[in-house]
């Protein structure tokens, strides 16, 4: 593109600067420069020259002798003024000038409008607001005032940009859903959490609150700050205000530059103002000692934060994402019918409310959320309140968890805590901004005990000259009677009692009311509280200590003159991503597997109660050869262990299984687990929890038995794990779930049976072979086993106690 754009120029350098026309335009274009001029040039041979005319006079352009090897492309000629009216010609790179220039942009971008300040937390437009508003008289007692006057204001004075960016900023200070302090009070339609616009400018009317009064603009009187020269140089406005809390910790901030981007979430002012001051008293403080006093985010809006994995990441490096769910509750509609209703009190941050009950709505519309009947929005002045009722029979937990899933009811606040420090955007952690802060801090203390120190020192050297002329009033009073003109009694106050130009001033202005005798003790009581004062103020600035107590002082006072409990509530779970089981309820299903390793999964009312004597119903098609295996009860949340021949278990959750119809031939197991060729499963045990007292029992076709504890199966795999060790030749055949006081009973093929209990089987590993459960002889094998319960085995113990007894 620069090799193009450089024929381009070279081209019409060429055919349109010829003279002498070229002499008229040049001349003009070269008026309306200051400093640098920029002019497409080409290599042209030795035989040729290019010569402008300027002011009248012919200044011949040099050429580029040291470049004839480019062909020109992409070079810029820049003319440079000198002290006279010769030029010179310096060839530059053209995606060099393009990058220098579009960098000055980028830094003027993020120093000048996107990105806020660390010291005082403020973007130059929300500075110039609120120190327009201080300078037009409306503080917090005085009335409202029009936001246009306002507006006005700042872009006369300060702010030469459109006025619908100052106004929408003005705005959004004022609104208690977008900061979590505000910092301007409106009155009139400031928009509403809705998205709802604000009335025009004409129409509202605005003042600052105390709390911006007391943080941000107490001291701006007191040399605090540098001021600097407005855009036409005509007024001077701060370039920074005197905060006295982290305002970009209170109320947070963000904005797109070029190039990078800022998002920082707000806080407690009484959490920001705890961790400050421990900050104070250890400097050395870590990053969990800090969280202990300000846990995480305090948005306006309330909600749930989820997990503090985000906190700490962007509390650490800067960048993180917290997970904000809205805060819910679940409310009885009706007793008799049972019927209940979701009821959404706060949502997250920065969500927009009339869009996420527009998207409810929708998803009940398009089948994507079952189990609502109703939904509408019960908001008034008092709270938020949306309701959303459920079908009779619909699970909360279940509709909630969609809501979080489906909609913005939960979102991610993604952190990236970039601000303006030293001149230049920076990555900052928690530690980092709060450090930054308080030297700032510190510097403002520093120059307003400074500025205060040099008013009291100047008006105790006043005062001091007054009671030097009130203790001689005679001779005051009989040399200004002799004296001719003003400057000659102020020399001879000078000459006659050695006082300075000032204390002269200042003698010569006191009224007669004042020389009595209680004006004197007045003037000399001033002298010494401006004595105290002034020692009060050199010790104050001889110890950065010193300085440290007073910024804790002012901070806490602020935490106890404005106080706000937290809004926002910490809940110490996971990261709040919701998963397909948080979803799906937790209801009962019947498993089918079939021996080829067929298994599906169907609703209980698939079959219908049955009486004795008839026929029933199929479970499904089978395949050529195939039969039913297992068949069994259990709930969709429910790990289901898959016991391969091969002594391999395998694990997945019962939602897993694909549901089907009652005549569907079912899903092939390779589809759900890793199985290998050949490989069959021969049990399936459906598993609510892992519990210590709960074994299962293996046999093998061999005859080897082995009990291991529930446990060891609770985190499987996806390619399975060894559940036992077999012999060559050797399949597992049967696994069971018992309890020691359980029985088992085992069977061979040849009619051999053993009964014995649970408890003298010695519970093993899991990657062990097992013991021996029964001598076979030569070519027997294990043909069953199956658990008895002992509460069955003990009735069956007590009718034979019994007909022994009746014989």
């Amino acid at each position: 593109m620069a090799s193009s754009s450089g024929l381009r120029i070279s081209y019409l350098l060429r055919h349109q600067l010829a003279p002498p026309l070229v002499s008229n335009r040049f001349t003009r274009t070269c008026r309306g420069l200051s400093e640098l001029r920029f002019l497409p040039t080409r290599n042209f041979t030795a035989s040729r020259s290019l010569r402008l005319a300027k002011s009248g006079r012919r200044d011949e352009l040099v050429k580029d002798e040291g470049e004839e090897g480019q062909d020109g492309n992409g070079s810029v000629a820049v003319k440079k003024d000198g002290g006279g009216s010769d030029g010179r010609i310096v060839h530059a790179a053209l995606h060099k000038e393009a990058t220098d220039a579009y960098m000055a942009y980028a830094m003027s971008v993020l120093l000048g409008r996107a990105l806020p300040d660390v010291r005082d937390g403020l973007k130059p437009v929300h500075r110039r607001i609120l120190f327009a508003m201080h300078e037009l008289g409306l503080s917090s007692r005085k009335p409202f005032k029009k936001c246009a006057r306002v507006v006005g204001e700042v872009l006369g004075k300060f702010h030469p940009h459109g006025d619908t960016a100052v106004y929408d900023s003005l705005v959004r200070m004022a609104q208690d859903f977008s900061l979590r302090s505000p910092l301007i009070q409106g009155h009139g339609n400031f928009g509403s959490v809705d998205a709802d616009p604000p009335a025009a400018m004409r129409y509202t009317e605005c003042r600052l609150e105390a709390l911006s009064e007391a943080m941000l603009l107490s001291d701006l009187e007191m040399n605090t700050v540098d001021f600097v020269p407005n855009f036409d140089n005509s007024q001077k406005e701060p370039s920074l205000l005197p905060a006295r809390l982290p305002t970009l910790l209170l109320n947070g901030s963000s904005g797109i530059a070029v190039g990078m981007a800022t998002n920082i979430p707000p806080h407690n002012l009484g959490e920001v103002v705890d961790a400050l001051c421990v900050l104070i008293h250890n400097p050395e403080a870590t990053l969990q000692e800090l969280l202990e006093y300000m846990p995480g985010p305090d948005f306006p809006t309330g909600g749930l934060i989820m997990g503090n994995n985000g906190i700490l990441e962007a509390y650490r490096t800067g960048r993180g994402r917290i997970t904000v769910r809205g805060k819910t509750e679940v409310e009885l509609l009706d007793s008799k019918t049972k019927r209940t209703a979701v009821i959404i009190k706060e949502i997250p941050y920065q969500t927009n409310k009339s869009a996420l009950v527009e998207k409810i709505a929708e998803l009940v519309e398009n089948k994507t959320l079952d189990g609502i009947s109703d939904i509408r929005d019960e908001s008034d002045r008092t709270g938020m309140r949306i309701v959303i009722e459920l079908k009779r029979g619909a699970d909360p937990s279940i509709i909630q968890n969609n809501l979080y899933r489906l909609t913005s009811l939960q979102s991610s606040f993604s952190c990236n805590m970039v601000g303006i420090i030293n001149g230049q955007p920076k990555l900052m952690g928690l530690k980092e901004l709060l450090q930054a802060f308080l030297d700032f801090r510190c510097s403002v203390v520093e120059r307003r005990a400074r500025f205060k120190l040099s008013q009291a020192q100047e008006r105790r050297h006043i005062v001091e000259g007054i009671v030097i002329g009130l203790d001689n009033l005679d001779g005051v009073i009989r040399l200004i009677r002799e004296a001719s003109s003003h400057s000659i009694a102020s020399a001879s106050l000078r000459t006659q009692f050695n006082l300075s130009e000032k204390q002269a001033e200042a003698v010569l202005d006191i009224n007669l009311r004042r020389l009595t005798h209680l004006e004197r003790k007045k003037f000399t009581d001033e002298s010494k509280s401006l004595t105290e004062n002034i020692s009060k103020l050199e010790e104050l600035l001889s110890s950065r200590k010193n300085i440290l107590q007073l910024i804790e002082q002012e901070a806490t006072e602020l935490k106890n003159k404005f106080p706000s409990p937290r809004r926002s509530v910490l809940e110490d779970t996971d990261s709040g991503q919701l998963e397909d089981i948080d979803v799906i309820p937790n209801e009962e299903m019947l498993l089918a597997l079939s021996e080829k390793g067929y298994v599906k999964r169907m609703k209980p009312n698939t079959f219908s109660l049955q009486h004795r004597g008839t026929i029933g119903k199929s479970v499904g098609k089978l395949r050529v050869n195939d039969a039913m295996s297992d068949f069994i009860v259990c709930r969709a949340h429910d790990h289901v262990l898959y016991f391969s021949d091969k002594g391999i278990v395998y694990s997945a959750r019962a939602y897993k299984i694909p549901e089907c119809g009652r005549t569907a031939a079912g899903t092939p197991l390779v589809q759900i687990l890793s199985l290998s060729d050949g490989e069959r499963i021969t049990s399936i045990i459906p598993v609510s929890e892992f519990n210590e007292d709960q074994f299962l029992l293996m046999l093998t076709a061999y005859g080897y038995i082995k009990k291991v504890s529930l446990n060891f199966f609770s985190s499987i795999r996806t390619t399975g794990i060894i559940a036992i060790q077999l012999v060559s030749g050797d399949e597992l055949k049967w696994v069971r779930r018992c309890t020691n006081d359980n029985l088992v009973a085992m069977a061979s093929q040849n009619g051999m049976v053993i009964l014995s209990s649970c408890d003298t089987v010695r519970a093993l590993g899991r990657n062990t072979r097992g013991a021996v459960a029964m001598r076979l002889k030569a070519g027997d094998k294990m043909a069953s086993m199956d658990i008895i319960p002992a509460a069955v085995w003990n009735d069956l113990e007590r009718n034979r106690r019994q007909m022994q007894m009746v014989t």
